[in-house]
């Protein structure tokens, strides 16, 4: 990807003539958001089989991690951490809530706040989650030093939480 920036501002590009090394600029294969559309796509791909015994979707799941991370939490703090806007968060939250797993009640130091709170199923289910990340580590044939450096590299990208 370097060598065909650095060919392409090197070489005069024309509209009716290729130019050869600025050309590789505009492959699919060396576009950056390519890449980052179809990884993420196939990550999601790979937790589907993985989460549809516990009865989550990927970005279900998602909640879920973060809620037993610390709940209770108001749908705003939810959504800052999921890095979602809580008009697309509380649909999910209301599918979770549907499901037994969540509930959500007004804080009741200020009513004007929704909060979303853990149930005892949403609770035990923890405990079955606990087995996905092996499973997806497994799947994807990586290490987990392999892994955590592919997550840690993305993390511009992801608004760097760490």
């Amino acid at each position: 990807y370097d060598q065909a920036v650095t060919d392409a501002e090197t070489s005069p590009a024309t509209d009716t003539e290729p130019t050869g090394a600025s050309d590789d600029l505009l492959l699919l294969e060396n576009q950056l958001c390519f890449a980052m559309v179809t990884a993420a796509r196939n990550v999601v791909a790979l937790y589907r089989p993985v989460l549809e015994p516990l009865g989550l979707t990927h970005p279900q799941y998602l909640v879920m991690l973060a809620l037993w991370e610390r709940a209770p939490r108001s749908l705003g703090e939810l959504a800052e951490a999921l890095a979602m806007e809580p008009a697309t968060l509380s649909p999910l939250v209301k599918r979770l809530e549907q499901q037994g797993r969540v509930a959500r009640g007004r804080r009741p130091s200020d009513e004007r706040v929704l909060e979303i709170t853990l149930t005892d199923s949403g609770r035990a289910l923890r405990r079955e989650a606990l087995r996905v990340p092996q499973q997806i580590v497994a799947q994807t044939g990586m290490s987990l030093d392999a892994l955590a450096a592919l997550r840690d590299a993305l993390g511009p990208f992801a608004g760097a939480r760490r």
